[in-house]
């Protein structure tokens, strides 16, 4: 009997400096700690802003008002952008704050580097003249004052309509070029008679046909 209890004691003396070794150096191995992976900063907007309704100057003047749900702004995204997916709603002002026209899509972007607008989906416009477009894209370059549109297109005044897949104009939607278009026309204008010379389409508008060029978003000519 003693004997038994004698070996059992030699036994854990002897194992003891294994096991206080063994623990030591599990002790000094480093634990690595992993955590979710953070989102991409690209993705993150500086500003959104709900149920806006502002008025937006350049160089003093006030250019336009905007009307949406929800306005983003991403200056990380390259370029960077505001953007507009609940849809907007701009009228545009001229030099003495008159409203020139109304402007509304679903979806927009405004690269405000390159100080360009992208309307997508249901684009309407409406000027103080009467002339009505309407297509699913068009681009506003701020810096040259014209619009442009690569994507089918429809033009309606008080005495014409015009449409076809290419379109141009001025800011002001007073001189403006249809290609690859069709369109109808009072009799007065086929005869040449009571022509405006500020309406670019009227005469032979399959004439004006223009080299395009593929698109690319966004696009501007140097």
């Amino acid at each position: 009997m003693m004997r038994g209890l004698f070996k059992q004691k030699l036994f854990c003396l002897l194992a003891l400096p294994w096991v206080v070794s063994f623990v030591l150096t599990s002790c000094d191995q480093p634990v690595e700690h992993t955590a979710g992976a953070i989102s991409d900063r690209d993705s993150v907007p500086m500003m959104v802003s709900y149920g806006v309704n502002t008025l937006i100057s350049d160089s003093g003047v006030i250019k336009y008002r905007i009307v949406t749900e929800r306005w983003e702004v991403n200056q990380n995204k390259k370029p960077s952008r505001w953007y507009f997916d609940k849809g907007l709603f701009l009228e545009q002002f001229d030099e003495k704050f008159h409203v020139e026209a109304y402007i509304q899509c679903d979806t927009a972007y405004y690269y405000d580097q390159q100080r360009l607008w992208e309307l997508r989906s249901r684009v309407r416009i409406l000027t103080k003249d009467g002339l009505r477009f309407s297509s699913e894209q068009l681009f506003w370059d701020e810096i040259r004052q014209e619009l442009y549109s690569y994507t089918f297109s429809r033009l309606v005044t008080p005495e014409r309509t015009l449409q076809g897949t290419y379109f141009r104009s001025d800011e002001r939607m007073s001189k403006y070029y249809v290609s690859n278009s069709k369109g109808s026309f009072d009799r007065e204008d086929v005869g040449g008679s009571g022509q405006s010379t500020t309406d670019s389409a009227r005469k032979s508008q399959d004439s004006l046909l223009m080299k395009q060029r593929g698109q690319m978003l966004p696009y501007r000519n140097n």
